[in-house]
């Protein structure tokens, strides 16, 4: 199953923090990066959380600056989980960050693919789900995401649109 959510993505994308406490009253600080988990020998566990423990915050970085989106492709208009979402801060000059819904079991992000946003989406993606094993249902996820980013620089008119 694909991440379901749309916030976690956001808050990958800006590299959030989850607070926790557990019963004995232990904290901990997560980054969001290490939050969710991929499937491994334990698919049960999506989370880092352990047994017992609470979310008791959010805590969000310094602003980063640039223009903020977030483009949510669905099945219909209302109450429904993203096919592909895409959150990203974009700079001027085109540089920036990207983070991916609906695509894996986590919220996906591959630092090194954002070095090429400038390059434009299907650089971008390329990069961020090389190695990918999509199957006959869900191939359908890998442009549906490229057509996402695109229409967000796009709206960010980045130079890498303004080029094409």
């Amino acid at each position: 199953a694909t991440f379901p959510g749309d916030m976690a993505v956001a808050m990958r994308v800006l590299d959030a923090v989850v607070e926790t406490v557990d019963a004995a009253g232990q904290r901990r600080s997560i980054p969001i990066a290490d939050f969710h988990r991929l499937w491994g020998d334990h698919p049960e566990q999506d989370t880092s959380l352990r047994p017992g423990e609470l979310i008791t915050a959010v805590v969000l970085p310094r602003p980063l600056g640039g223009q903020h989106f977030y483009e949510k492709v669905r099945d219909r208009a209302s109450y429904a989980y993203a096919l592909v979402s895409v959150a990203a801060v974009i700079q001027r000059d085109g540089s920036g960050r990207v983070a991916f819904g609906g695509v894996a079991p986590k919220p996906w992000r591959v630092e090194a693919a954002e070095a090429l946003l400038p390059q434009g989406a299907e650089a971008v993606t390329a990069r961020a789900f090389q190695g990918a094993t999509p199957t006959k249902d869900n191939a359908f996820k890998l442009p549906l995401a490229t057509r996402a980013l695109a229409a967000v620089l796009a709206q960010a008119g980045t130079p890498a649109q303004k080029k094409g």
